[in-house]
């Protein structure tokens, strides 16, 4: 019985909980933060303003497995009740405003905060992460989304990093020994789940927007050859999205920091995208792997996502699925339609194989994947366009962000807008749209087609149902995507000709052309010379893997590309250098060192599993790479975890 009471106590909290921003609305918050990255902990305090709309006998605030050291409700010490989750003040308080509650505080964090390199080579940084991992676990906050509030923090951090938060800096100064402290100011409310803190070794560049919205890029200070390709295109990209948006860009600036082993590949912090060091670049790495598409999705956020945010997970599609299609328009304003019409094809198939795998969902379930959160969302808003027309859509998209700026909300807020210009009724679309579960391919194509004869033109070719055209096709003028279709259907038809294709013709050769004819070694060889790393790749394998004799003269010419972030032309390299007998063989042990030694910690977390697996082939993992892999299982990022539990599994079996 003591057992349900308790049970019953924790279900009434919680529902109060929910409904405190009926009651309560939090309006200001100035936290000062100490970090301690050697420690991995961070301490402080923060103090919030607040209106009570109505009559309470308790206020909530989220505090996620911390040390509460002390509480005061307008400048007075009080009792309070803490569970490891929740910090509960019971006072009898009465409907007014400007009340303030002050906490101070220390934990440890376990998530939302990360201290990376501080016990490895790894570059030394602290980042935060409060999208599905909630900042509570950093700072009291409020994890209801509902509830914005305008944040300004001091943040106190090692003198010799910097220090990166929302908002402007206003000023950093030493305070302690060895300690800087940086001021930061936020103009305006956002949801705590934003709230963002990066410390780091970094340089920037600032530029400012054609509006003057100062563009804030940092990278690490060896980078400094990969900043233009890495931040290519993002300043167009601004202004480009300002004006199709039709709302000025709503925050002080914009900053953009690169991070080590990061949860994903960017997350769009109010004013403060952080993203993962993987998209940091060299030229040729621009051509495999660039940050263009991440950087536009993380911008369009800062409208569809921060100045206007969801009420519910229910409704997520109103930020991925936004941030998705406007992205998709800065690529067309770029590489143009075709470019724009091939991406939606090719999500317009996942959603299809989705639908094919009994995996699909309605847009409107909170549960759905990402690939229907932000491929079918993109799609939802291009037919939606498609049927109520440039400026019905424009229109209602204006009076959707002027409506709701710095607030919530709901599909059906973002619908009626639309309506109410259109003059529409978008019964039948929204139940096609987002309430039904299958993605309706066959609207999708027939928008396609109808559009874009790149599509037709691609739909058409087709080697394996007109196989005499195989080579016509290939020396025709049709699109690079329809000849890498053709390649990829029957490699056999590639002739020397068709090496004098454009660099994504000749990527699809590589990846698919397995094995190579005599005849054609010579035009497949320049293949290794390739601005891609992709293609230089799988190039190298092949041409290994085809031409025996020629395996030192390949190894000697690619000896010092190591390629895209993870390396992978390098792993490969090591890799086949070390089973070629004939080539250097005074030198296998040192090239199993390398492999071993990219294993570390101190390395990216896809480099690291890929050099691990390269061992597991060789049969060489060695107790320091045991010891790695060891240490993987505690990794903060899922996918090095899984990957390592396996892989222990694995060689235990």
């Amino acid at each position: 019985m003591k057992n349900l009471f308790s049970f019953l106590i924790i279900l009434l909290a919680l529902k109060n909980h929910a409904q405190q921003t009926d009651f309560v609305d939090f309006k200001h918050a100035a936290a000062e933060i100490n970090i301690e990255p050697d420690q991995g902990s961070v301490e402080g305090q923060v103090i919030y303003t607040f209106d009570l709309l109505q009559d309470t006998d308790s206020i909530f605030l989220d505090a996620r497995n911390m040390t509460i050291e002390r509480v005061r409700l307008n400048g007075r010490l009080v009792n309070f009740e803490y569970d490891s989750m929740r910090l509960i003040i019971r006072q009898s308080l009465n409907k007014n405003k400007n009340n303030s509650i002050g906490i101070a505080f220390k934990t440890q964090p376990k998530q939302a905060m990360y201290f990376v390199g501080w016990n490895d080579d790894a570059p030394n940084q602290v980042w935060t992460q409060g999208q599905g991992k909630y900042t509570s676990h950093w700072l009291p906050s409020i994890d209801d989304m509902n509830d914005k509030i305008e944040f300004d923090l001091m943040i106190n951090a090692p003198s010799e990093y910097e220090v990166i938060a929302n908002g402007k800096l206003i000023r950093s100064q030493n305070s302690e020994i060895g300690l800087r402290s940086w001021f930061y100011d936020m103009r305006d409310p956002m949801s705590s789940y934003l709230l963002a803190i990066v410390v780091g070794k970094y340089n920037k560049k600032v530029v400012k927007s054609e509006s003057g919205v100062p563009l804030e890029m940092y990278y690490y200070p060896q980078d400094s050859m990969k900043f233009e390709p890495t931040y290519r295109y993002s300043r167009a990209m601004f202004d480009f999205l300002e004006r199709e948006i039709g709302v000025s860009y709503p925050w002080q600036n914009y900053k953009q920091i690169p991070v080590h082993d990061f949860l994903y590949a960017g997350m769009e912090n109010t004013g403060t995208t952080i993203f993962s060091d993987s998209f940091v670049i060299d030229s040729i790495g621009f051509t495999d792997n660039s940050y263009v598409h991440v950087n536009a999705h993380e911008l369009a956020h800062q409208w569809f996502g921060n100045l206007v945010t969801e009420v519910s997970g229910k409704h997520h599609w109103l930020q991925e699925g936004f941030a998705t299609y406007y992205a998709l328009l800065a690529e067309r304003h770029l590489f143009g339609n075709n470019h724009f019409y091939w991406k939606l094809y090719e999500s317009a198939q996942q959603l299809n194989q989705q639908d094919i795998n009994g995996g699909s969902t309605a847009l409107l379930d909170p549960n759905s994947s990402s690939l229907t959160f932000y491929q079918k969302g993109a799609w939802t808003l291009y037919m939606l366009r498609e049927l109520v027309g440039d400026y019905a859509f424009q229109t209602g998209i204006i009076n959707y962000l002027e409506k709701y700026a710095f607030k919530n909300v709901s599909t059906g807020d973002f619908i009626y807008e639309i309506e109410r210009v259109s003059e529409q009724d978008l019964t039948a679309f929204t139940d096609v749209w987002l309430k039904q579960v299958e993605f309706p391919m066959e609207r999708a194509m027939d928008a396609l087609k109808h559009n874009s004869t790149f599509i037709q033109e691609y739909l058409m070719v087709d080697c394996e149902v007109e196989t005499s055209k195989c080579k016509d096709y290939l020396l025709s003028g049709i699109s690079d995507e329809a000849k890498s279709k053709v390649i990829a259907q029957d490699p056999s038809k590639i002739t020397a000709e068709v090496f004098r294709s454009s660099t994504k013709v000749r990527q699809a050769i590589a990846m698919h052309l397995k094995k190579i004819p005599s005849d054609l070694k010579s035009e497949y060889e320049t293949l290794l010379k390739d601005p891609s790393y992709i293609t230089i790749e799988n190039a190298l394998f092949n041409l290994w893997n085809n031409f025996k004799v020629g395996r030192v003269e390949y190894l000697k010419q690619t000896e010092h590309i190591h390629g895209l972030h993870h390396k992978n032309v390098r792993l490969l390299w090591l890799l086949l250098a070390i089973v070629t007998p004939e080539f250097n063989p005074d030198l296998k042990e040192s090239y199993k060192n390398e492999l071993i030694d990219y294993t570390a910690p101190s390395y990216n977390f896809e480099l690291r599993m890929n050099a691990f697996q390269y061992l597991e082939m060789l049969k060489s993992c060695n107790e320091a790479c045991l010891k790695n892999l060891e240490e993987a299982k505690t990794h903060h990022n899922w996918q090095m975890v899984k990957f390592a539990k396996a892989l222990l599994d694995k060689t235990k079996n």
